[in-house]
């Protein structure tokens, strides 16, 4: 039998249709403004006439992006960080969940590392301590100062105790009985059966690590070895004080619009967040929980 929605159903549904959509339009609307202004020229950009579409349409902006060595540089040093923090964040998040979702006969002292887990989330030793313990282990200027001290996502390791958790124990116990151990239970069980989750955690990882630009800024000295995202902010803020400005930059600057170069750098920066996007997604659609036990 086949039930008819009520008309105050039917009326809430789309007021909340015309919310999300009205939401989402906030969200793209900077976006397509961003692409508008780097196909636009730079007289139209300079004076606040493009809004969702290029006015004059024009390549200088991409092709001067392509010129600039220190902006591809850029760009290569945070695909490195990301391959390498997202490597290591994966491994550790991994190695840390699966004894953490443990059962309390199996790991005894589960409680007193969980709380240890958290309270360093809750509190952290703030900018000071933190910059002295990176400058103390001689790791400033590399790309290990931007990995290493956020090699433990704690928000994503809990994450992943809750769906480790979720994973029925009977699988564990199939296992164990024909002879598995901890370290077949964990790859050859946990993993393939944790893709949505694994997936989840994976996707904040890549995005937390490609948009960081603030420990560039502090724990990066040289501008040649700046991420993206603190070239782009760098370029972005201070480029109407000429004094910081290599000859090169200045060039570049006089040649075009500091706003159609500068909006062009930013849509370029969210290409690889784009394109990885989409492949993440499905697991998001299809939900968190694929395995179950079979009776």
């Amino acid at each position: 039998m086949v039930k008819t929605r009520s008309i105050p159903n039917k009326i809430a549904d789309y007021v909340l249709l015309t919310l999300l959509a009205l939401a989402a339009m906030l969200c793209i609307a900077p976006i397509i403004n961003n692409v508008a202004i780097s196909f636009s020229d730079k007289a139209a950009a300079a004076a606040g006439n493009v809004y969702f579409w290029p006015v004059k349409f024009s390549w200088a902006s991409y092709t001067t992006i392509i010129q600039d060595s220190q902006f591809m540089k850029s760009f290569l040093i945070s695909l490195e960080r990301v391959a390498l923090g997202g490597a290591i964040n994966f491994l550790l998040t991994v190695l840390m969940a699966y004894p953490l979702s443990k059962e309390k006969r199996d790991f005894g002292q589960r409680n007193a590392f969980m709380w240890i887990v958290v309270f360093t989330m809750l509190f952290s030793g703030g900018l000071i301590p933190w910059y002295i313990v990176i400058y103390n282990l001689h790791i400033m200027n590399t790309i290990w100062a931007l990995v290493l001290p956020g090699a433990v996502p704690v928000f994503n390791v809990i994450l992943l105790v809750n769906f480790f958790r979720s994973v029925p124990r009977e699988l564990e116990e199939a296992g164990v009985m024909d002879g598995a151990n901890p370290w077949y239970v964990l790859l050859k069980i946990y993993l393939p059966i944790s893709v949505p989750a694994l997936a989840t955690v994976t996707l904040f990882t890549l995005v937390a690590h490609w948009n960081a630009f603030f420990d560039g800024m502090i724990l990066i000295n040289d501008p040649s070895k700046y991420p993206l995202q603190t070239y782009i902010q760098q370029m972005v803020v201070q480029t109407s004080n000429f004094s910081l400005l290599s000859p090169d930059d200045v060039q570049r600057v006089n040649a075009i619009s500091n706003k159609t170069m500068n909006a062009a750098k930013i849509v370029v920066s969210m290409v690889p967040i784009l394109v990885v996007y989409p492949f993440m997604q499905r697991y998001f659609v299809h939900g968190i929980v694929l395995g179950s036990v079979k009776g």
